[in-house]
């Protein structure tokens, strides 16, 4: 009886990967052939035995320092808002490394790439190293294309990976096996960390994350099962020695966009409402943007050439002065000063005129405004009216641009007439 089930083991695996064929149908088929066969169970189970077999499992041999794990475990665990008495949900963000399955975790508000790439830094700092490589799954926080051969990392896991000196190499596509221990330790953790918490209530996700912390170094320290040592005792003594060093600083996420120069030399960040010069030979032109939480850097044709502090103040300018025209550096840079310096290099008369300018208290936008008028008017006119017409006002103490230019236009003209 076996010897004739045995003889079509074969064709039956082929069979299931027929539109339709069930092992249901195979059995049916083959108690018809066979009416003193095996019952269902035990021809299910023969069959599940042959696939089994045909697919096996390698034992994988891990090296100190060579790999990190990370996953997303499926539960998740809460806090509650104080303020509404909301239940917030947060994504536990899980990692391991495979030579000592020393775990790391922490709580995220979400899988999106901020708070998956916060999470993997906390998780290098807090193994105190950086591994050769990074295993994640294909979430789309870090790949953009799931392939077996060439996955398609996104731009900020790019980033990532350069800043700390490492590589990512994603698990293939619906091949948990290539990140098992991670998947293990997710399982774990949910009777050595979400059973302990359950009963706990936290009101803020640094709560949460401080009483996960304690809850891992417990797992941490727990003696592994076949083994004579605990996780973190294997970590300490073999793998710490093996990890890359971490950087100097954090890695800050960074942002990328093409815009536009506009015609007043600034492009327009429209995240923060906020506009940032550049050198006025590139308005109209397209330039990159890469940004950070506090950095903006301008590129364009693959060269800098801008940098500015990030703003949060919507509607406003960050202007360099040497990114301007020089007739507009000029127009920036007014004040008394400026204003004051350039009526003595004319004459007393003009120089004093200015000086009872500045004294009244109008709004500076309007003085220089007005002293912009009477400039025009000293190129527009000989030296000696000007300086008769700065003496005129003076003495009436009428000290406007209109009555100014209708003294010199109509008044000096009418006593040349009658002079004669």
């Amino acid at each position: 009886m076996f010897e004739y089930l045995k003889s079509r083991l074969d064709y039956y695996e082929k069979e299931l990967k027929r539109t339709g064929v069930t092992k249901q149908l195979l059995w049916q088929e083959y108690i018809e052939s066979d009416p003193t066969g095996y019952s269902y169970p035990q021809f299910t189970y023969h069959l599940r035995q042959q696939l089994i077999s045909r697919k096996g499992s390698m034992v994988m041999e891990h090296i100190a320092g060579d790999k990190l794990y990370i996953d997303f475990s499926g539960k998740k665990l809460h806090y509650i808002d104080r303020s509404t008495g909301e239940l917030i949900a947060c994504e536990i963000f899980v990692a391991c490394l495979p030579f000592s399955d020393y775990a790391f975790a922490i709580a995220v508000r979400s899988q999106q790439t901020p708070d998956f790439l916060y999470a993997l830094s906390c998780c290098l700092e807090a193994m105190g190293g950086v591994p050769k490589a990074i295993v994640p799954d294909n979430l789309k926080a870090a790949v953009i294309k799931a392939d077996k051969y060439e996955p398609v990392l996104n731009q900020s896991m790019e980033d990532f990976a350069n800043h700390y000196g490492t590589v990512v190499v994603p698990a293939r596509s619906g091949r948990p096996k290539d990140k098992s221990l991670v998947e293990n330790q997710v399982k774990m953790i949910y009777s050595r960390v979400f059973a302990p918490l359950r009963n706990q209530q936290f009101f803020d996700i640094h709560a949460l994350n401080q009483a996960i912390s304690t809850c891992m170094v417990k797992h941490n320290q727990t003696r592994m099962q076949q083994k004579p040592y605990c996780r973190e005792e294997r970590f300490l003594s073999v793998e710490k020695a093996t990890l890359g060093e971490l950087p100097s600083e954090r890695f800050e996420l960074k942002y990328y966009a093409e815009l536009k120069v506009g015609n007043n030399g600034h492009i327009y960040l429209q995240r923060n409402k906020h506009y940032y010069s550049v050198p006025f030979t590139y308005i109209g032109m397209k330039v990159k943007l890469i940004y950070t939480r506090t950095m903006v850097s301008i590129y364009c044709q693959g060269k800098q050439i801008a940098v500015h502090i990030r703003s949060y103040q919507e509607n406003t300018y960050t202007t360099v002065a040497e990114h301007l025209k020089s007739e507009h550096q000029a127009y920036k840079k007014r004040s008394h000063e400026t204003y004051l310096a350039r009526a003595r290099e004319h004459s007393p008369e003009f120089h004093e005129l200015m000086q009872v300018l500045f004294k009244r208290a109008r709004y500076p936008e309007q003085l220089y405004r007005t002293c912009d008028g009477l400039f025009k008017l000293k190129r527009d006119f000989p030296i000696e009216e000007f300086d008769k017409a700065c003496k005129y006002v003076l003495k009436n103490k009428l000290y406007t641009y209109y009555f100014f230019k209708t003294y010199l236009k109509r008044v000096l003209p009418t006593l040349r007439k009658n002079r004669w």
